[in-house]
């Protein structure tokens, strides 16, 4: 471990290690197009980010017009056809992140994602970028079953144990991320570029960063 403080640094998927932003708002405007409703611009779409693809879909159809009695139900498969076949188009890694997993790797430290999104998708996503073969966990939003999703702790609790366990840290860009850090009593690491609804320190992490650059000297430090 070179002294490093940290075993295990868990990232939160879509807006912290991936800008997913383009793939998800155009899924989410095929859906609404089955309903000829107009369609979203990204940033109408990006806090509507960070409790999984059903919960997007449903503040989609609430902005543009409401959401009637089973829409969400008959339009969801709709959205994860669609996004799964275009689920790397535009999304990749943001600046420093594959740098950053490269600096963790050589100290040995292991990588995870823990993710609202169901695994099936973060694993595919994560493949197409040549990510998944890095994270020695994948979690996602149903890989616990009900209840097991963020803000829940049980996520990153299980990261941790699927790790092998020892001193984590988790990165995240919502305040689902940061309660659920805090309710597994890890330290959080909020970033400052992601797809936030207000300013990054209002989110009550225990440490704020602007760049991926910034991540491995922070936590080497605590």
């Amino acid at each position: 471990m070179n002294g490093f403080p940290f075993a295990i640094v868990g990232f939160d998927l879509d807006g912290t290690l991936v800008d997913t932003l383009g793939d998800l708002a155009a899924a989410v405007n095929h859906a609404l197009a089955q309903m000829d409703r107009a369609p979203l611009s990204e940033a109408a779409v990006r806090p509507m980010i960070g409790r999984g693809a059903r919960h997007m879909l449903e503040q989609g159809l609430i902005a543009t017009g409401g959401a009637p009695d089973g829409a969400v139900e008959r339009l969801y498969p709709e959205l994860l056809r669609f996004y799964e076949a275009h689920i790397a188009t535009q999304s990749r890694p943001f600046a420093g992140a594959v740098t950053a997993l490269d600096r963790l790797d050589a100290l040995g430290v292991r990588a995870a994602v823990v993710t609202n999104k169901v695994e099936r998708l973060a694993r595919q996503l994560l493949g197409e970028l040549r990510l998944a073969d890095r994270m020695t966990a994948i979690i996602g939003g149903d890989t616990l079953g009900p209840g097991g999703a963020k803000p829940s702790p049980a996520p990153i609790r299980a990261m941790i144990e699927r790790c092998g366990g020892g001193r984590a840290a988790f990165v995240g860009d919502s305040i689902f991320d940061v309660q659920a850090a805090r309710g597994a009593d890890v330290l959080s690491v909020a970033v400052g570029f992601g797809f936030l609804d207000g300013p990054v320190e209002t989110l009550g992490a225990d440490h704020v960063i602007g760049h991926f650059d910034e991540l491995v000297p922070l936590l080497g430090e605590l």
